[in-house]
Parts: C-alpha cells; structure tokens; sequence
C-alpha cells in the first residue's frame, strides 16, 4: 500500500495575553510546545511535524525539539481572535506553493493540551484511515455539566432552557441518567483530511468521528490556575502520557529517608564573604520549621550530604537536629553507602538536589525532587520540580508533602 502522508501542525501563536510566552515557558520542567512536539514525533504514522508561528523564539525552540519551521505565520493570522481554519488553510496553501508538498491527512495539535495519551494520535489518525466517508476526528471527553440542564436568560429576564427533548418536555427535572449522554470537545487532537479544509472550507467537515478521551486528562490551559492543575498532574507522574524526557516516577508509597543538598536547596545557592574571607549564608525559617514538624509528625529520617567543607553547614545542621556528611566529592557514593549501611530500600529514599553533581544520586533514590531555580539540566532529570526555589520554601513544601502522606501511618 501506498504511505499516507501526514502532517501534524501545531499552531503556537507568540502574542499569549493570558499567560505571556505560554508556548514556551518552562512546564514541568520542558518548554510548554515541546509536549505537543515530542507526541507527534512519536507517532508511527505522522510523516512530519511542523510548527506554524509568527514569533522567532517559539520557532527557535521548536525546532530544537525536533519539529519543523518552514515559515513564519503572518501577522494578521496571529491576533487573539483568529480562527483555527485560515492559520492552517495558510499552512497548507505555502507547503503546496514552496515545496510542492500535500499531505493527505493533517492533525492538529495544541500546545495548551500537553497531557497527551499515549497512543492517541495514532488512534485517531487510524479512526480516519479506517472510515473513508468521515471527514474529520475529533478528541472529546464526556461532559462534566449535562447541557440539558442548562438556560440561559431571556431579554425579558426569564430563564429558558438551551435544550428540549420532545419525549422529556422538562428535561431540566429529569435524573440525569435519563438524559443522552454528551461530550465535550477537547483540545487535544483533531484530524481531518486535506479536502476537508481546502475542499469543504472546513476544520471538521460534515462527517465528524469522535475518539473519547479519559477526563483525566482533559486540560486546556488558559489561566495561571490551570497551569497550576495541569503542572501538578503531570508532576505527579501517574498518569500514561508522553514525556519530551524521563518519565516521573510515582511519588512513594513509603518513605524512611529525605536526603538534602545543602547550597542551593537550604539556601539560595548565595554566599556572602567578608575581608577576611569569612562566609555566611542565608536560610529559611520556613524551612526548618517544616523540618521540625517532618520529624515530630513522621519516621522519615533527614540527612544533608554536601560537597562543602564549611562551619556554617554544621552549624545549621545541628541547629535543625539533622545529620550532615561534609567534604563530599562523590555524592552517589556516599548515597550508596549511606543505603547499606542503614539497611533501607532505596525505593524508600527521597533526594533533593539543585545543581549538575546532583544528577547521578537520582537514579539511586526511589524519588528525586528539584527546587524551582535548579537549572534546566538537572530539572529534567528530576521526578518532581518543586514549586519554590532553594532557600525560599523548598524544602518545607516537601516536608509538607510528607507530613500529608505519612503522618497518619
């Protein structure tokens, strides 16, 4: 058989009002447009992937994910109320006209949607090849508020329903479980043929196909807060989606160990020297407070493991009541042995580090977590990025997280 082409878009437009540079600030510890990216070139089945934008930076990181930039979107199909179908009527005419280039099939994936399951886009993009007389797919989830209860208020301020069933003449009275069942499109995917938008003149055509998708992972960011929420879900690295990099490990079931860096997680990675060469540092109240009540409320043990040979570290260690091994050159190793000599499961062991010799003691622990301003490196080899930044609450939103999971047990 002949190879379908296909080509998967992702629309990134640089001029975000709600969240500034959305496409690609850094979420979960990757640019936002690199999940979108990452899934469509993935794909068994999609032949290329190409980001239509009108903003250089977006296009420049794209295209260090992987994905193409052949041109750049015209300002006037950049503006917040342009419509899907003239940026990717725009794309395909270009294609056709600079490289000769016709997809048969397009998929359609958005960077506000980067919970993407694994397997979706193949699946829907199959739902296509296998009903010719469908024109488009769709990703929908089943509807969280049924829109048969639903009004809307008249002109003359009285209510009235949006929808009626001629067999429920008041449907809004009704159980829900009477009531058809109705989904909600998400942003997701959506898959449609060539002809369908430079034939019919339509992102979805007459015939649509739906491919449901599990509500847990229906995000559409549009505000902070929805940043937030999906951040989280993708954090917590339970759910079966595609990761740009390692996929998070689960967040353990047990903990006997919180193993600390002590610069840059303890602190704000500063130090202040005086004339005679004297340094001191800065921490957080917050922070011992949260190790404080880790260590009364819980049984996880917390030491700090630093490559420093400073008094300021012992003395801040002994403060906190929590054992400090100083003059660290080889952190794994010293994890290791730190391990076996207190007879636990590594898979029980918790490690928070910020910088590049960090990196090699979080595939030994069970879970690694990373402050905010750790770099990017070391970001992306973390389970869990953390909401604050070393010295500034980090360490106390984990003690948190502990407290909440393991007090009780």
């Amino acid at each position: 058989m002949k190879k379908v082409e296909i080509l998967a878009l992702i629309p990134a437009r640089g001029n975000s009002k709600s969240i500034p540079q959305k496409n690609i600030r850094e979420f979960a510890g990757y640019p936002l447009i690199a999940y979108s990216i990452t899934a469509a070139l993935r794909s068994r089945l999609v032949s290329r992937v190409v980001v239509s934008t009108d903003n250089e930076k977006i296009a420049a990181i794209s295209r260090k994910f992987g994905a193409e930039t052949p041109f750049s979107r015209p300002e006037e199909l950049a503006r917040d109320d342009t419509m899907d179908f003239p940026v990717f009527e725009h794309a395909l005419l270009w294609l056709e006209k600079n490289e000769k280039y016709k997809p048969e099939i397009i998929v359609q994936l958005r960077p506000t949607s980067p919970v993407i399951p694994t397997g979706l886009i193949d699946d829907a993009i199959e739902g296509l090849l296998n009903h010719p007389e469908v024109d488009s797919i769709r990703g929908v989830v089943p509807s969280g508020q049924n829109p048969y209860k639903m009004w809307y208020i008249q002109p003359n301020g009285y209510l009235k329903p949006i929808l009626r069933i001629d067999r429920l003449p008041e449907s809004y009275n009704v159980p829900r479980q009477k009531l058809p069942k109705t989904y909600w499109q998400t942003g997701h995917i959506d898959v449609f043929r060539r002809e369908t938008i430079l034939g019919k003149h339509s992102m979805t055509g007459d015939t649509i196909f739906p491919i449901v998708i599990n509500p847990a992972f229906s995000i559409d960011i549009d505000t902070h807060l929805d940043w937030k929420r999906a951040e989280r879900l993708v954090k917590e690295g339970k759910i079966d989606m595609v990761y740009p990099g390692k996929k998070p490990r689960a967040f353990p079931e047990h903990v006997k160990l919180l193993v600390l860096d002590f610069d840059g997680v303890l602190t704000d990675n500063r130090v202040w020297v005086d004339q005679n060469g004297k340094e001191t540092i800065a921490a957080s109240r917050s922070d011992g407070m949260g190790l404080e009540m880790l260590q009364k409320l819980t049984d996880v043990e917390v030491v700090v493991i630093s490559k420093e040979t400073n008094p300021v570290v012992l003395a801040r260690c002994n403060k906190l009541g929590i054992t400090v091994f100083q003059s660290v050159d080889q952190k794994e190793k010293a994890l290791i042995d730190l391990i076996h000599k207190k007879k636990i499961n590594a898979e029980e062991v918790i490690c928070i580090g910020n910088d590049l010799n960090d990196i090699d003691c979080f595939p030994i622990v069970g879970y690694a977590a990373v402050p905010n301003d750790a770099f990017v490196t070391v970001k992306r080899n973390a389970d869990l990025v953390l909401d604050h930044p070393g010295g500034f609450g980090a360490v106390r939103e984990i003690c948190e997280m502990l407290i909440e999971k393991f007090s009780n047990q």
